[in-house]
């Protein structure tokens, strides 16, 4: 199995299929919430929905400079969202987020070892790899954040 295989499988492991480090993944813990819920804040902490986005922003983003060569996403609009206002809403933003990490895994994969090895865009972003292992080690931090937020929100 390539680097980029096994990349790519790390990524979809932690938003949609995975078990293996966390027990659990992103689409299994928001599958059963409703958006109200998820919109839901508590004391100060960032909302399930906002949270879920803030990971998706970066996987749609780091696919942008994939599939075009440029990185327009910026950290100060990472949790710049709307409310959810709808089921409806929050399953196509859920949809979204599975189709965008699928391709993301997609062009991920494809990649030689020695392209991962290139500097990610501009050279002060570090590398391809830098930049995918630091995207899925944010999204278990989150995922950890969400887990415990859903046993709040229940409890």
């Amino acid at each position: 199995m390539t680097l980029g295989n096994q990349l790519a499988n790390r990524l979809r492991e932690v938003i949609v299929n995975g078990a293996w480090i966390a027990n659990t993944n992103l689409k299994d813990q928001l599958k059963d919430i409703d958006w109200k819920i998820a919109n839901k804040e508590i004391q100060s902490l960032n909302s399930i929905s906002n949270l879920a986005r803030h990971i998706h922003y970066y996987i749609a983003g780091i696919k942008q400079a994939f599939s075009e060569g440029t990185l327009e996403i910026k950290d100060a609009y990472s949790f710049d969202f709307s409310p959810i206002r709808s089921q409806k809403e929050w399953k196509t933003f859920q949809n979204k987020f599975w189709e965008d990490t699928e391709k993301l895994a997609l062009f991920i994969e494809k990649m030689p070892e020695a392209e991962l090895k290139k500097s990610f865009i501009d050279k002060k972003y570090g590398n391809y790899l830098r930049n995918i292992d630091g995207l899925i080690e944010h999204s278990y931090y989150h995922l950890g954040q969400i887990v415990l937020i859903k046993k709040m929100l229940h409890s």
